[in-house]
């Protein structure tokens, strides 16, 4: 997203475009999935001032402008990505953590007995499946 169209959008919701706003939404964007704290260490390269506070609300502003999205990839912190990507199904290896995307398709039979069945709507978006990838089920990875 360009800086002038995140300044319009920020504008029509009554906020302005601020450098840590703008920091932090091409960090996400330049990382691919980023956990905050990885945001956080990125911006910080260009903003030594910025602290993980103004990370966190900095993401949750975004993501609830459809910017950012997240999914929980671990028990930590949530991993974002940016809301303009395809969506995709995570796979994490709970072995050497990781992560590979698989096109969500594959889970679209069960995503629609779910909505047949009980009126459930999956959100691809934040579906992480866990296991053991396959070098660390070969033993490669270890």
């Amino acid at each position: 997203m360009s800086e002038s169209s995140l300044a319009e959008l920020l504008r029509s919701r009554g906020l302005r475009l601020t450098a840590q706003r703008q920091l932090v939404l091409q960090a996400v964007m330049e990382l691919g999935h980023a956990t905050p704290e990885q945001v956080h260490t990125a911006v910080r390269e260009v903003a030594a001032g910025v602290n993980i506070t103004t990370i966190y609300r900095t993401l949750e502003l975004l993501e609830r402008l459809g910017l950012v999205t997240h999914t929980h990839l671990s028990h930590g912190s949530p991993t974002y990505h940016a809301a303009g990507e395809h969506q995709h199904v995570h796979l994490v290896c709970r072995e050497c953590g990781a992560i590979d995307e698989i096109e969500p398709e594959l889970l679209r039979p069960l995503a629609d007995q779910l909505a047949t069945q009980r009126g459930f709507q999956i959100d691809i978006g934040h579906v992480a499946l866990f296991g053991v990838c396959g070098q660390c089920e070969d033993g490669e990875a270890k």
